[in-house]
C-alpha cells in the first residue's frame, strides 16, 4: 500500500467515525464561517459539491446563501472529465456511477472562468494547503486545465480531524488550495 493510500484510509476512517450530531454541528459552523466571509460575499458564481462518505454537508450553507448567487455542482463524465453545471436548490438531480447526485446536462454548463469560488471536499489537508483527495484527480485536472489567472478561489472544506500535522505528499499535478475551513474556522487563507 502506498503512502497516499494509507493516508486516505486513515483520514477517511477519522471522518466516517464522527457521530451524526458532530457532523451536523460541523456543517453549521462551517456554513457560518463561510457566510460571514468576504470570499462568499464577493462571489457571484460558486462551485459546490454534494457530500458523500462523511464529507462536510454544504446544505446549511446553500440554504442560507443570497438567492442571487449562481451555484454549480460537478458532473463527472464516463471519460473521467469533470465539469460544473448550474444548480438551484430543489433541482432534479441524477446519481452518477458513484451514486453522487449530479445536475442533468440541460442544467447548463458553467465555464471554469465563470466560477468565482470553488468549495472542494477533501480527505486530508496540511498547513501549506496541500489537499489529499479521493485519488481520482478530478479537481486537480479541472483546475490544472485552467490558466492560473482564470482559476476560481479554492476553499477546501473539512472536519478538523482531517488536518495532517505532517506535510502531505504531493505530486507535480496537485493544485494547492487557497484556503481551508473546518468547524474550528479558517485553517489557511491565501
Amino acid at each position: 500500500m502506498s503512502q497516499r493510500q494509507a493516508l486516505r484510509r486513515h483520514f477517511r476512517a477519522e471522518r466516517r467515525a464522527l457521530p451524526s450530531a458532530a457532523q451536523q454541528q460541523h456543517a453549521q459552523a462551517i456554513a457560518r464561517a463561510l457566510r460571514l466571509s468576504d470570499e462568499v460575499a464577493n462571489a457571484q458564481t460558486i462551485g459546490l459539491y454534494w457530500s458523500a462518505d462523511g464529507e462536510v454537508d454544504l446544505a446549511p450553507l446553500v440554504t442560507s446563501l443570497d438567492p442571487g448567487k449562481q451555484l454549480a455542482l460537478p458532473v463527472v463524465s464516463a471519460k473521467g472529465q469533470m465539469d460544473f453545471y448550474r444548480y438551484h436548490p430543489g433541482d432534479a438531480l441524477a446519481p452518477n456511477r458513484f451514486q453522487i447526485p449530479e445536475p442533468r446536462p440541460q442544467a447548463g454548463l458553467v465555464q471554469g472562468n465563470e466560477l468565482d469560488l470553488l468549495l472542494i471536499p477533501l480527505v486530508a489537508f496540511d498547513a501549506s494547503g496541500t489537499r489529499l483527495g479521493m485519488g481520482a484527480g478530478y479537481y486537480d485536472r479541472y483546475l490544472g486545465a485552467l490558466p492560473a489567472a482564470e482559476r476560481p478561489y479554492t476553499i477546501g472544506i473539512a472536519h478538523q480531524v482531517q488536518r495532517s500535522d505532517e506535510p502531505l505528499p504531493s505530486a507535480a499535478w496537485d493544485v494547492a488550495l487557497d484556503a481551508v475551513v473546518t468547524e474550528a474556522g479558517w485553517q489557511l487563507r491565501g
